[in-house]
């Protein structure tokens, strides 16, 4: 046995293995409880930006720039929920089918009857939600269905660095940006 590896060497390496594994349990447990406990109104979700079903996608594209979101919920004469317009939807649906911004209407190319989360739910159902049918953002609504608020990745990505600041924050030296001078739209 070489020098570097005698009991001492040993014992001191098992005590970090468990300490660390130790922390690694207690880590998970935090999230996991996290994940089961928190509600969503805990995402500290922005205010949606509200539309008719009438507006243009211009107008939407508008709104959606000038105010640096991801999405317009759609609402009804009594602003209930009806649809959500998206970044994907203006690629898809807008650009993808070579359709007049000017011309078409949200009506067109929204999503109708979006699924939707209430203040109650579960972050761990909003992750199922955003992971299994992939969206990335997701209307929050009262119990009339008006919309209240916009979860989004974004926020969860937010969430999960307040809770483990430590490992956002104690990033280990070297760590770098594969592509410093690239910069995208996200």
């Amino acid at each position: 046995m070489c020098a570097c590896q005698g009991p001492e060497v040993l014992r001191t390496m098992n005590e970090f293995q468990d300490e660390y594994s130790e922390s690694g349990d207690d880590e998970f447990r935090k999230l996991e409880g996290a994940l089961l406990n928190d509600a969503v109104n805990l995402l500290a979700p922005s205010e949606p930006l509200r539309l008719t079903e009438t507006a243009t996608v211009h107008e939407a594209i508008a709104k959606m720039l000038a105010n640096r979101r991801a999405a317009v919920v759609i609402v009804d004469a009594d602003g209930r929920l009806i649809g959500i317009f998206t970044e994907r939807d203006v690629l898809t649906r807008v650009v993808g089918q070579g359709r007049d911004v000017h011309k078409t209407t949200l009506a067109e190319v929204m999503t109708r009857e979006p699924e939707a989360l209430s203040p109650q739910d579960r972050i761990c159902y909003a992750v199922n939600r955003m992971n299994n049918a992939g969206y990335r953002t997701v209307p929050l609504v009262d119990a009339q269905h008006r919309p209240i608020g916009i979860v989004t990745v974004n926020d969860v990505v937010r969430w999960l660095a307040e809770i483990f600041p430590e490992a956002v924050l104690n990033l280990r030296p070297g760590d770098e940006i594969k592509r410093p001078l690239q910069v995208d739209a996200g």
